[in-house]
């Protein structure tokens, strides 16, 4: 995933924007030779508004080579996060994520010390209690 799209994605659930992004792998890629473009809104490298960043033209070139790998998108208005798995940021709706949460509680056990302490506490649709949950076969 790259980090601009982070500039297009809001909670499928209450619809906040920005999101928080926590990179746990990231991979470079060929920079371009030229910038195609720059985010309009929100700096996902920088962590903040553009407008309040202001993310050099080099800056950006270096964005644009960055892929994350695996990581977090966390909503800091509902608590619900979203697992980077191989490039791709699963962002579905809770209905559809409790139907087989098996992929992201494995996620979570990988990576539960780099969790956001909010979110293994109040996280949803999981936290920690669910992988107690899943732990004892419940």
């Amino acid at each position: 995933m790259k980090f601009r799209l982070m500039d297009l994605l809001a909670c499928p659930m209450c619809k906040k924007f920005p999101l928080k992004l926590i990179v746990f792998n990231v991979e470079s890629r060929e920079k371009p030779k030229s910038l195609p473009s720059k985010c309009p809104l929100y700096c996902a490298l920088k962590g903040g508004w553009v407008k309040d960043v202001n993310p050099s033209d080099e800056e950006c070139l270096e964005c644009f080579s960055k892929e994350v790998v695996e990581g977090l998108i966390v909503c800091e208005d509902c608590y619900r996060w979203y697992p980077i798995i191989d490039e791709i940021p699963h962002m579905l709706p809770d209905d559809q994520r409790v139907m087989d949460p098996d992929e992201e509680l494995e996620f979570m056990r990988k990576w539960l010390e780099k969790f956001p302490r909010e979110i293994l506490e109040k996280g949803r649709p999981f936290n920690e209690a669910s992988l107690k949950e899943k732990s004892e076969g419940k």
